[in-house]
């Protein structure tokens, strides 16, 4: 019992089976799956495509905290790279057509790793601190996506730029498919070669990394553009669900989600070790979170401070000190009453003769 709670994994899979558990109470039905048309309907198979792009912001967002960074810039990307394809698509005379679609997609991301590049270039080669230099491009990012659609919301009639937000692929949501697709491959390349325990060695001590042979600017700089780059796949995925470019709301803090999806996980803002299992379980517990507000009824005017006691909770669970104050209670011993002291025999009075 004392290492299951110490196990990083423990407190967030139990809030996300919390959560779970309170909506099927509320709501019977909730983990229900139905087949229509060869696809699967239900509860989970909506939080899968709402987990998608929080999923791949926050993986993005785990790999550069791993490295004492931080990329505040995420939310503007996701606008600009919804902008970028629906603009493109929008100005085409063949939306429809498969070309348009994926030359728009090439664009979009093409675009997102070059601001990735931007930030990777003010932390690493320039010397910025993160916060800083994330933060020109989260209020840039904003402007450059406005004047990509005139100030206007983009809307497009595209079926096939549609499937990347609403389809299914083996009766599984599209979404869902490239994300978890996405979190797997990245989850493999930082855990069966050297790059993850690199990327630990540059956010535990920099300088010692360096000095070591760790090329620790280059590996700063490729965590931002791949954050860049899975927030331009996030963008993609958000605007083909609306088929909508809004550059004032596209990815309004994600930022901010991503970030507690990391730390929900385990994944320490000091850098260093990181736990991508635990970012997964966070997306999971965050996109649970947003359904439950919904099938409880909870009053959208309190929603934000419900969704911040749950994830405080969450929090404090995992902090050291609570650990330590859980494992000690666990290992304490349960009082038991001691047994009530019995009178003293009193002597024969046979024996007192013989004496």
């Amino acid at each position: 019992m004392t290492n299951l709670l110490r196990h990083h994994l423990f407190w967030p899979v139990a809030a996300l089976v919390v959560l779970l558990v309170a909506n099927t109470i509320a709501r019977p039905s909730f983990l229900a799956i139905t087949v229509r048309d060869g696809h699967l309907f239900g509860a989970p198979v909506d939080i899968l495509r709402t987990t998608a792009p929080l999923l791949l912001v926050a993986l993005g967002m785990t790999l550069v905290i791993a490295t004492r960074g931080i990329d505040l810039s995420v939310g503007a990307v996701v606008a600009v790279s919804g902008a970028v394809a629906l603009s493109h698509i929008a100005s085409s005379p063949n939306p429809d057509s498969p070309v348009t679609v994926l030359t728009a997609v090439g664009l979009a991301l093409a675009l997102c790793v070059v601001l990735g590049v931007w930030n990777g270039f003010l932390v690493s080669v320039l010397g910025i601190q993160p916060i800083i230099a994330t933060l020109i491009l989260m209020t840039a990012g904003r402007g450059v996506a406005m004047l990509i659609t005139g100030g206007m919301i983009t809307t497009v009639n595209s079926e096939p730029f549609k499937v990347l937000g609403s389809g299914f692929w083996l009766g599984l949501p599209v979404a869902a498919v490239i994300a978890f697709g996405v979190f797997a491959v990245v989850a493999f390349v930082v855990r069966r070669t050297a790059l993850g325990m690199l990327l630990e060695a540059t956010g535990i001590n920099p300088a010692a990394s360096r000095l070591s042979g760790v090329r620790s600017k280059t590996l700063t700089w490729t965590v931002y553009t791949a954050s860049g780059l899975f927030a331009g796949l996030a963008g993609l995925l958000i605007s083909a669900d609306t088929m909508a470019a809004d550059a004032n709301n596209a990815g309004l803090f994600i930022e901010l989600d991503a970030i507690l999806a990391v730390v929900i996980g385990g994944t320490a803002l000091s850098g260093g070790k990181f736990n991508l299992s635990g970012t997964l379980v966070g997306a999971l517990v965050i996109a649970t979170l947003e359904r439950t507000v919904t099938v409880l009824g909870i009053s959208p005017l309190v929603t934000p401070l419900f969704m911040a006691l749950v994830v405080i909770a969450v929090t404090l669970l995992q902090s050291p000190r609570m650990r330590e104050r859980l494992t000690a209670a666990a290992r304490r011993p349960v009082a038991t009453t001691p047994p009530e002291p019995q009178p003293a025999a009193r002597p024969d009075s046979t024996e007192v003769k013989a004496r």
